[in-house]
C-alpha cells in the first residue's frame, strides 16, 4: 500500500496535464508539471514582453490561486527541454475578461535562449490564468513553478498616457527629427514594401503622415533603427540593423527622400550607434555584431563610410547586443558600453567597457572597474540618477540565469559602487530586453522603463518605487510639444502631464558633428543641477528623440545651461525660461561673465605640476568641472574635479589656463607642466 502511494504522489508532483479551454484549465501547485503537447483554445492576448506578435494556433491553459502574498516564477529552462521553445502568456480576470499579468518568451539561457522564465506578483485569494501557446513549438515540455517572498504592488502612476493610433504602417520604431524643424517625428519601416512612413509634426500641433516609397532597402530593421546626420546636410539618415547587413538611408537636401547605401559584409546586427568616434567633427556609425567582433564605419568628412571590424569589442563568437556611448569618466570624450548575452560558458557573454583614451583609442576597462560580470543583459540605462554630475549605470537583466538586475553608483573618480540592495531595484521580478532612463514626471529625477514593462519612479538618490505606468517599453520623445515625454510602440501614448515644468535644449554643432551627439548638457536651477548627454540609440531596438530633455519639477528659474561640446567648446547661457524648448548652437550662445572668487584664497598647487594638481577653494560645492586649454585656446583635458583633485598626467609640458565652472560661474587659472 506504501508503494502504491508513493508511486501515486510521483506521478502528481510530477505534473499536471492542462486542458483545452480556459473554463478546464488544471490548477497547478509547486513543483514540476508536463505538457504533451500544445493544443486547444489560443489566448486570448500576448503577454510576453519580449514576444513578437501572433502567428499561434493552440493554447495549453493552467491556474494558480494564491494562499498568500507570494511571488510565482514560471521557468522551461531545464535540462529535460534542451533547446526548445516555448512562449507563455499569464492573466488575471475571468474567461473572456482578462488583464496582462506577466509573461515571456525567450528569457532563458542554461539550456537553450528560447527558454523560459517568467515571475509575476500575486495576491492571496487571487487566481492567475497560465496559456502556453505554440507560437515557436507545439511539441511538449516541462515546467517549473516555484515561489518565493512577495514584493508588493506598485504604487500609482506618477503620469497617465492616452494612447492615439498612429496613421501609416510598418513597425514603429523611432520618434526623432526628419524634416530638421527640431520636433520630434513618428518613424515606421515597412518590411513588405520598404516604405518608409513618417508621422511629421507640424508647429501647429498633430501629426501629417507621408508614405516615402523606395526601393526596398537590403537590410530591413528587424533588430535596431538608428538616426543621426551622417553627412551633414541638416537632415538626419536613418540606419536599419537586420539579420545579415546593415543599409543606410540618406536624407536628401530637403528631407522628402532616402537613397539607400548598403554593405556588402555580413553584420548580424543587434544595437546600433551614431557617434563621431575618433572626434573630429563628422559622425560615424557603430554596429554591435552578434555572432562576431563589432563593427563600425568611419566617416571621412564627405558623407562616405569606411568598414572596419574589430577593436571594439573583438570576442570572436560576438555576444555584442545593447551598446551605448556615454563618458562614464566625465574627461570631455565619449566611451562605450557593451550590453551582453551569451549562455553557458562563454566568454561572449562577459560585459564590457571601452574607455576612450582621446587619441582614437580605446581600452577595455570594465574589468578593473568590476564590470565584466555575466549578468546576461541586452541594454543598460545610464544616467545620472542622483544628480552629483557623473553617470551611473543600471545594467537590465534578460535573464535571471547568470545574475539579477544591477545598480552602480558613479564614484566621480573614473570607479563604481554597486549601490543595487536597497535601492528598489532589487526588488524587481520582471526581466526583458529593452532598458532606457527618462524624466517622464518631469520631476527632475530621471526614471527607468524596461524588465520586461516594470516602471521605477526614480527618488533621486539612486533609490526607486515602483509605480504603474501604462504604456510598455518603446521609442521615447515628444510628439506634441509639451514638454512631457511620450512613448511609442505600435500606438504613440501621448503623456497626459502635471503642474511640473521643464526645459528642451536642442543642440547644434558647428565644429562638433551638426547633431551634437556627445554633447554633455547641464542645466542649473536654485534647488536642482543636473545632466544629460545627447545619444544616438540607447535601449536595445528603437530611436529616441536627440533633443535633451530636463524634468525641472517645482523650478521656476534657470540660473544657466552649461553645454561641453565634444570640440572642447563650452557655451554657457543665461536667461533661459522654463517651459521653454530653445536651439544651441556651438560656439555662438551667450556667455555669462558672472565670475568664481579668484582671489588669493582660490588656489592651484603645485604650480608648475607634473602629475596631479590639488585645488582649494573659499567654499563648498558639489560638481565643480574643469578645462584645459593650450596657449591656442583649443581644450585638451577636462573633467570633474574629484576629492580636490586634477588628474594631469597626460598633458605635456608647456602653459596651460586651467578654468572652473560651477553652476554656470568660472575662474580661470594659469598653470604651467613641467
Amino acid at each position: 500500500m506504501r508503494n502504491i502511494l508513493l508511486a501515486l504522489f510521483a506521478i502528481a508532483s510530477a505534473g499536471a496535464y492542462a486542458q483545452s479551454t480556459c473554463d478546464e484549465a488544471i490548477p497547478l501547485e509547486v513543483g514540476v508539471h508536463t505538457v504533451d503537447t500544445v493544443y486547444g483554445e489560443i489566448p486570448p492576448e500576448i503577454c510576453a514582453d519580449n514576444g513578437t506578435g501572433g502567428g499561434f494556433s493552440d493554447g495549453v491553459w493552467f491556474t494558480y490561486t494564491a494562499t498568500e502574498n507570494i511571488n510565482v516564477t514560471l521557468n522551461t529552462d531545464l535540462e529535460q527541454n534542451e533547446n526548445q521553445d516555448t512562449r507563455v502568456h499569464i492573466y488575471t480576470g475571468t474567461c473572456g475578461n482578462f488583464t496582462c499579468l506577466g509573461g515571456d518568451d525567450d528569457s532563458g539561457s542554461e539550456w537553450g535562449p528560447y527558454l523560459t522564465i517568467a515571475t509575476f506578483a500575486i495576491e492571496e485569494g487571487e487566481t492567475a490564468y497560465i496559456v502556453w501557446d505554440d507560437r515557436w513549438d507545439s511539441n511538449g515540455f516541462d515546467f517549473e513553478l516555484t515561489e518565493s517572498d512577495f514584493v508588493p504592488p506598485p504604487a500609482g502612476p506618477p503620469v497617465t498616457f492616452t494612447a492615439q493610433t498612429v496613421g501609416g504602417g510598418g513597425a514603429m520604431r523611432g520618434v526623432v527629427d526628419l524634416n530638421g524643424d527640431y520636433l520630434d517625428d513618428i518613424v515606421a519601416v515597412s518590411q513588405a514594401s520598404g516604405n518608409i512612413y513618417i508621422n511629421y509634426q507640424t508647429e501647429q500641433g498633430g501629426l501629417t503622415t507621408v508614405n516615402i516609397g523606395n526601393d526596398p532597402a537590403t537590410f530591413y530593421p528587424s533588430w535596431s533603427l538608428t538616426a543621426g546626420d551622417l553627412d551633414g546636410n541638416g537632415y538626419n539618415d536613418l540606419v536599419f540593423g537586420g539579420g545579415s547587413g546593415v543599409s543606410f538611408m540618406f536624407a536628401n537636401d530637403d528631407g522628402t527622400d532616402y537613397t539607400e547605401v548598403s554593405g556588402s559584409e555580413y553584420v548580424f546586427c543587434q544595437r546600433g550607434n551614431a557617434i563621431d568616434i575618433d572626434n573630429d567633427g563628422n559622425l560615424d556609425f557603430f554596429m554591435c555584431h552578434d555572432v562576431q567582433p563589432n563593427v563600425y564605419y568611419m566617416n571621412d568628412g564627405d558623407g562616405n563610410l569606411e568598414f572596419n571590424q574589430g577593436g571594439l569589442g573583438d570576442v570572436e563568437n560576438g555576444g555584442n547586443y545593447g551598446s551605448i556611448w556615454v563618458d562614464y569618466d566625465m574627461d570631455g570624450d565619449t566611451d562605450m558600453f557593451i550590453a551582453k548575452c551569451r549562455g553557458g560558458n562563454s566568454d561572449a557573454k562577459i560585459n564590457e567597457l571601452h574607455r576612450n583614451n582621446g587619441d582614437g583609442t580605446f581600452d577595455e576597462v570594465g574589468a578593473e572597474l568590476d564590470l565584466n560580470d555575466p549578468v546576461q543583459t541586452w541594454s543598460s540605462a545610464w544616467g545620472d540618477y542622483d544628480n552629483d554630475g557623473d553617470m551611473d549605470i543600471f545594467i537590465g537583466a534578460s535573464s535571471f540565469s547568470d545574475g539579477n538586475h544591477k545598480l552602480l553608483e558613479n564614484n566621480g573618480d573614473g570607479t563604481f559602487t554597486d549601490v543595487t540592495e536597497g535601492s528598489g531595484v532589487e526588488l524587481i521580478t520582471g526581466t526583458g530586453i529593452e532598458n532606457i532612463t527618462h524624466d517622464f514626471d518631469n520631476d527632475g529625477y530621471l526614471d527607468l522603463l524596461g524588465m520586461g514593462g516594470t516602471f521605477m519612479q526614480g527618488n533621486g538618490d539612486l533609490t526607486f518605487t515602483q509605480a504603474e505606468f501604462e504604456p510598455n517599453n518603446g521609442a521615447v520623445g515628444d510628439v506634441n510639444n509639451d514638454g512631457f515625454l511620450d512613448v511609442l510602440n505600435q500606438q504613440i501614448h501621448i503623456n497626459d502631464g502635471n503642474d511640473n515644468n521643464y526645459l528642451v535644449v536642442q543642440a547644434q554643432g558647428t565644429t562638433s558633428n551638426y547633431n551634437g551627439i556627445g554633447a554633455m548638457i547641464e542645466v542649473n536651477t536654485p534647488g536642482l543641477s543636473h545632466i544629460r548627454q545627447v545619444r544616438s540609440g540607447d535601449g536595445f531596438r528603437y530611436m529616441s528623440s536627440l533633443n535633451a530633455h530636463f524634468g525641472l519639477g517645482e523650478e521656476t528659474e534657470i540660473e544657466s545651461v552649461v553645454i561641453h561640446w565634444p570640440s572642447g567648446v563650452i557655451d554657457t547661457i543665461v536667461d533661459v525660461e522654463v517651459n521653454t524648448s530653445f536651439l544651441a548652437v556651438e560656439g555662438s550662445t551667450v556667455v555669462s561673465t558672472d565670475n568664481l572668487d579668484v582671489s588669493d584664497n582660490f588656489l592651484i598647487y603645485p604650480n608648475p605640476a607634473q602629475n596631479e594638481v590639488f585645488v582649494d577653494v573659499p567654499f563648498a560645492f558639489s560638481t565643480m568641472r574643469y578645462t584645459v586649454f593650450d596657449m591656442s585656446g583649443r581644450a585638451v583635458d577636462q573633467g570633474v574635479v574629484n576629492k580636490n583633485t586634477i588628474n594631469t598626467s597626460k598633458l605635456q609640458s608647456g602653459i596651460y589656463v586651467l578654468s572652473f565652472e560651477v553652476d554656470g560661474k568660472r575662474a580661470d587659472k594659469r598653470l604651467v607642466i613641467q
